[in-house]
This record gives C-alpha cells, structure tokens and sequence, in this order.
C-alpha cells in the first residue's frame, strides 16, 4: 500500500480536480487500496470536520472553490453591460467569488435575478474569480423571505410575514447577520431541508422594529424584491443633468397650459391646454393640448439612469412613501412641470370636432411653461362657480374651455361605450408619524374625468402616429375575458338576480348592461368588483392585440414617461419617427423590444401587488383596536377553506374560515362557487350579506379573521356536535384491532416463558 497523502496534499488534489471528487476518485488517484480505504475515510472525515472540505452526496469538494458546475442567480449589469453573477450556495469564509458571465450569440439575453445552471471556468489574472458559460436557465428567482428572526440556543428560525406562509426557515447560527430575536429580516434560501426539519435560511439584512409605522412599505418593498435604493453612479448621472434649452424646440410659453393632479401629488408630469377650434370648417370644434415632460431628453439610450429605469420598470406607490423610477433629480425637478417654470416636453396638439371626435393630431417637440399646478378639487370648484384666488383668473380663458372641449370628448366616449366600472379608490390617511387616522374612499370629480380622457385621446393619437410612420412602439394590451372567467361572472350576475347574456361575441356595450342594471342596487359593488375580476391583465407587447377595456384598436402608453419606461419607449419612437435628435428609440432597444415589454409588464404586476399589501397591512394595523366589534359587509369570495367577506365600512377583505361555519361538513363547489352545508343545506355564495365580528386582526400579515355572525339578515344555524357517517364503525374497528394485538403478545410472552 502507498504512504497516505496529507491533508493539504488532500486539499490540493480535490482543488485543483473539481470533477472527481468521490472517495474511489481520490483513492485512486493515490493509489490507496484495501485496508488505505479506511484510513483514506478517516482523513476525508477530519477535513470535513475541520470546514476545509465539505462533503456533498458521495463527493467532496474545497468550500473556498465552487463546483465546476453551479448553480447561479445573474446580477444586473454593470457600467459597462457586462452580467456578473454570484454563487446561491457559497460555505467559504471569505468574500463570494465575483463571476463573469461570458455569453455566446446563440445564449438567452439574461436578466437581474434570474437563476441559470453554468459551467465554471477559474480564471487568473482578472478583478473577477470566474467565467460562466451558461448551460440552462432554471427559475426565476424565488420571492425574497422577509420575516420575525427568533433566536434560540443555536442560530435561530424565520416566522414569515407573508399572508397564509405557514412554513417556518432555520438559520444556522452562523449565517443571523447579527439579528435580534424579534427583528424584521430579510433572507435567502441557504439550502434544502434535513430530514423532517425545516429550509435552511441566511439573514442578509436587519429590516428593523416591526411593529414600527414605517415598515408597514418597507415590508412590501424588500418582500417584492422593489430596488429602493438609487446606486451612486446613477444618482451622480442625474446631478449632473442641466436644463434644456429651446433649442430645436417649438416655443409653447405663450400657452396657459396648466397641470391638474391630486393634492398630494409628487410630480407633475402632463399639462392641459384647450381652446375653441377657429376653422370655419370645424364649426364648434375644439383643439386639445397635452403636453408630456420629455424624460427622453434626460435619459439616454444605454445609459445608467436608462438601464436603472429599465430594472425598476415603473414607480410604485404606498401610502407613506413612493419608490421612484427616475431619481428625484429628475421626477421631482427637470422633468416636473412647475408652475412658471420653462420645462421641455412632447406635446400633441389634437383637433376635435363638435361631436369629440379626433380629426387631426400633430406632435411636437417644444418648451411650455405651466400657467398654474392646480388640483382637482379645485378645478372642480372653478368649474362649479366656487372660484378661489388662485383660479379666479383662470376659469374663462382656461378653465371653461377645458371644461367644453371635455364635454365634447365625452359625450363621443359615451357612445364608444368603453367598459364602465366603477370602484370606490381606498384613501388610507396617515399622522405624520405614520399611524393610520383614517380609511375613506376618495372623492371623485369630473376634473379627474377629465384629465383622464385627455390622456386616453394623447395616447391614441401616439400609438397610430406610430402605426402611419410605422414604426415600432410598444402597445398597452388589454384582451378580452376567456369563456372561464365570463361563465363565472354570469353565475355571479344570476346569483344576484341579474343577467349577462350569452352567445353574443362580447362587446364592452354587454358588461355595461349588466353593471348598469347592478347601479343604485344592494348588489352595485359587487358587480363591479366581479366584472373586474373577470378581466384580463393589461400587458405590454410590440404587437397590436387592441385594448378591449377601452373599446379601442390602437393604444399606447404616452403620458407618464417619469413613473412608466412604456412610455419613455413610445417617446424616443416618437423622437425617431419625426427625426428630433439623436436620442431616440436604438436599434438595440427595437430588437429588444419583447423583452422589455415582458419585464416591464412583470415589474408592473410587482408594484401592483406590493402596494396592495401595503393597503392590506395598513387596514389590519387601524382594525386592530376594534378586535370584537361588528361589522356589516358583502361576501366577495369563496374557496375550500373558508368565505371572503368585504366591510362595507373600509373595504378590507377578510376571511371566514370554514372550521368557524358550523358543525358540519361544507361541500365546495368550484364551478358554482358556493360552499354548502351537508346537514342544514346553508349555502354560502358571493354577493350575501353579512354581519361578521372581527376576531383577530394581524398588521404584520395584513390578514383578517372573521367570525359570520348573520346571512342576509339571518343568524347561522347552529347545533350540537354530530357524529361522522361511519365514524362508529371505524371506532368499532380501530378497539378490535387493538384487542387482538393484545392477545397476540400474551401468546408471544407464554412461549417465549
């Protein structure tokens, strides 16, 4: 037999052949044999012990190198568009390697977060450890795990926040980050679970107190992985920006354009301006300005304030705070369109018959300056005769106009006939420490019907300039409801003794009918809210599908270019196709075009619900003091464990679970969407009403439960507890069986005496 290697002579050799690292591998390679086996084990166990090999299924590797095959999550690119990845199984003590990944023309375009499976190739000489040559992706990343850290006596475990996660992490002691036992965490998966145990989790960052006002966002935002935090080099890019000049621009100072938005708006993107149409051949026409902050101007193709845009997709709203996708520098300044501040934009002139209908629209790149940053309120109450010093001045030469071309563009929206739901907003106001005061649903004026049929008329007019000049654009995609969904709202729209007629092909006309014959009926909300749930989501996408909710062929996204990037798309299409500068839509961006749509439709949906949340967290954390109190509301939802039930009073969504209904079997039905009792014949179905208590509200979660107290003005059956069907039988069974395992060892016991 051969001398033994030593450790180190161990630790090279499993080093430096990273695809052989069984214990056969390793014997023979050193030539060990028979009786050598044993001690080779010995050797191979104190290194593992030692934490200088670690032992992986029936192969050992060095946990200061990575496999030659792994398992990676790609970083967003760098300054210079290069992907970096980093291991999602590290176990060295120093730094994670930085890894490079070298792409071929045949791979994928990869994105920030994606996780991929690479082949690794070590590298010297270089600021990085590796290079990795993609052989699939796996995934998309799993959500984030924020949760309560309880320490115990080694590491500790996660109790995730999440509604409805039941499932626990552990963390080893050395990977809590320095976390205090209740803590808010966030942390990532650390690898599968022992036997029976829970995942394995690692802390990578301490969120804080949570009970505190401001986590209630803070929650949402690293729970839905939202970047909040604006890199150095895209803050100091956006410093370094200066206003535009006039330069190639139509000069529109001498417009009194004026923006109209909520009272606690944060920046102003889009103005209005409207007059009478002066063409003896447009008798009582109207002309409609719309003029957009030009973000294009500001933020380039490829640069990182456009590749940091990109990431975040859009803006997202909270209550206490909103995540921006342009840095302040931009959305709250140079892109903002103060009042009696000369700001660049792109402008859309569009002429409007008597009837509202658009004639002609011509585009525009140009300087205005806002005459006044007016809310709606305000403008409401101008248009009423209530002036105030502030648009005493304004309701005749901007005001009334705006108001009469508006009546013009709506009397044609009437008859276009888009869908027509119509939902209370939810406004959650909060103290300046950031407690809930109060939860109202917000006032709604024609001034915001307004502003938003303008913004509907600037963005058709964007998607078909495109379409004429054609040229690629990205298109806000709106299809219409699968026969599913339809076939589940009918049921719902039967349920509450209403119709949706069937065997038509379905035009919006059909859904305002039925929300129309639900208007001014107990049934109003419910409808609306079902009507919406049988929606498709809008997405976006290079092809032209149409907007079915709008009741229109050709729609882009043009108004909002500093909280949307669809819309930054669409303006540097808009820059190219008139020839403006060189800042316009790249031939990289175009073939990219798809991609950008899908990741922005996702980083949309991810804002949705983050901020949904939030409204969720906000309402249970105000209802935790009225623990016991009653509560009139509608049921909203039905599933197998249990009935949603929507307050009237704030419209917060709680959950009736099904063990609380009564003392007997409820049989779900799916298609018919009720739960009904087996005994009693109690049904439960969307649109009941009911009285519900409040029995326990969980700001951490957002989660309500509730107890059913009352069924369209009925108290629930109740009555004693009764015994299963068969229940007796297999008692009867289950004491025979023990009986006869009774006998069977006091026969073993004789004999074996």
């Amino acid at each position: 037999m051969r001398e033994l290697p030593s450790k180190q002579d161990l630790r090279d050799w499993i080093a430096e052949n990273p695809d052989k690292t069984g214990k056969r591998d390793i014997a023979r390679a050193f030539g060990i044999k028979g009786s050598g086996r044993i001690e080779l084990k010995r050797l191979l166990r104190e290194l593992e012990q030692e934490g200088l090999i670690e032992k992986r299924r029936r192969s050992y590797r060095d946990p200061e190198r990575l496999p030659p095959v792994a398992v990676l999550q790609v970083l967003p690119p760098d300054d210079a568009g290069d992907l970096f990845a980093r291991p999602l199984e590290w176990r060295g003590e120093g730094p994670e390697p930085r890894i490079l990944i070298v792409q071929r023309q045949s791979d994928p375009a990869l994105g920030g977060g994606e996780r991929i499976l690479a082949k690794l190739l070590p590298v010297r000489g270089e600021d990085y450890s590796y290079e990795a040559r993609l052989i699939r992706r796996i995934a998309a990343a799993p959500s984030r795990i924020i949760g309560i850290y309880r320490a115990e006596a080694e590491g500790g475990r996660i109790v995730p926040v999440a509604k409805g996660a039941d499932r626990e992490w552990r963390v080893a002691a050395g990977a809590t980050h320095g976390a205090k036992d209740g803590e808010l965490v966030e942390a990532e998966h650390a690898g599968p679970a022992g036997r029976l145990g829970a995942p394995r989790a690692r802390v990578i960052e301490r969120l804080g107190d949570p009970s505190a006002p401001r986590a209630v966002s803070l929650i949402a935002i690293h729970q839905h992985g939202i970047p909040d935090a604006f890199p150095e080099d895209v803050l100091a890019e956006a410093e370094r920006a200066k206003p535009a000049g006039i330069s190639g621009r139509e000069d529109l100072r001498a417009l009194p354009f004026v923006t109209i938005d909520p009272s606690d708006a944060r920046d102003h993107d889009d103005a209005v301006f409207a007059r009478p149409d002066d063409d003896p051949a447009n008798p009582g026409g109207h002309v409609v300005w719309v003029a957009i902050a030009d973000v294009a101007h500001y933020v380039r193709p490829g640069s990182t304030l456009d590749r940091e845009a990109r990431k975040r997709g859009n803006s997202t709203y909270f209550p206490d705070r909103v995540v921006p996708m342009l840095p302040d520098r931009l959305s709250g300044e140079l892109c903002s369109l103060h009042e009696g501040v000369a700001r660049p934009v792109v402008a859309v002139a569009m002429v409007l018959d008597a009837r509202g209908r658009k004639i002609s629209h011509r585009f525009t790149r140009a300087i205005v300056q806002s005459a006044a940053s007016l809310t709606y309120s305000e403008v409401q109450a101008a248009a009423d005769g209530e002036l105030s010093e502030r648009t005493k001045d304004l309701a005749e030469p901007v005001i009334g106009p705006l108001y009469a071309a508006w009546r013009a563009v709506h009397a044609e929206r009437v008859r276009r006939e888009p869908l027509d739901i119509d939902l209370p907003e939810r406004r959650i106001q909060l103290s300046e420490d950031g407690r809930v005061t109060s939860v109202a649903f917000a006032e709604r004026y024609d001034a915001h019907r307004l502003i938003e049929d303008f913004m509907v008329l600037a963005n058709v007019a964007a998607a078909e300039e495109l379409i004429r000049r054609q040229r690629p654009l990205l298109f806000r995609v709106h299809e219409e409801p699968s026969p599913e969904k339809l076939e589940s709202l009918r049921e719902v729209a039967q349920a509450s003794g209403l119709t949706l007629a069937k065997g038509q092909v379905l035009q919006t006309s059909h859904l305002n009918r039925l929300l129309a014959q639900a208007e001014g009926t107990e049934f109003d909300e419910l409808i609306n809210m079902a009507t919406l749930r049988s929606m498709t989501q809008a997405y976006y996408n290079p092809e032209n599908f149409g907007h079915f909710g709008l009741a229109l062929r050709n729609y882009a996204h043009f108004t909002s270019p500093i909280r949307r990037y669809a819309d930054l798309i669409v303006h540097r299409a808009l820059i190219t196709a008139h020839g403006w500068g060189p800042d316009g839509l790249s031939p990289d961006e175009i073939e990219q075009l798809e991609e950008t749509a899908k990741h922005i439709s996702d980083t949309e949906r991810r804002s949705m619900q983050a901020e949904r949340d939030t409204t969720d967290r906000y309402l249970a954390a105000w209802l935790a003091e009225r623990v016991g109190a009653e509560f009139t509301g509608r049921i909203s939802g039905i599933t197998r464990f249990g009935v949603f039930v929507k307050l009237d009073e704030s419209g917060a969504d709680g959950l009736v679970p099904i063990r609380t209904l009564g003392h007997e079997f409820f049989h779900f039905d799916g298609d018919r969407q009720t739960l009904m009792g087996e005994r009693s014949g109690l049904t439960l179905r969307s649109g009941q009403r009911a009285l519900v208590r409040l029995a326990e509200a969980t700001p951490v979660t957002g989660g309500l439960t509730l107890e059913l107290l009352e069924l369209e003005g009925k108290a629930l059956p109740r009555g004693p507890q009764p015994a299963r069907k068969g229940a007796n039988g297999k008692r009867k069974i289950a004491r025979a069986k023990a009986k006869s395992a009774k006998v069977k060892r006091k026969v073993e016991r004789k004999r074996n005496g």
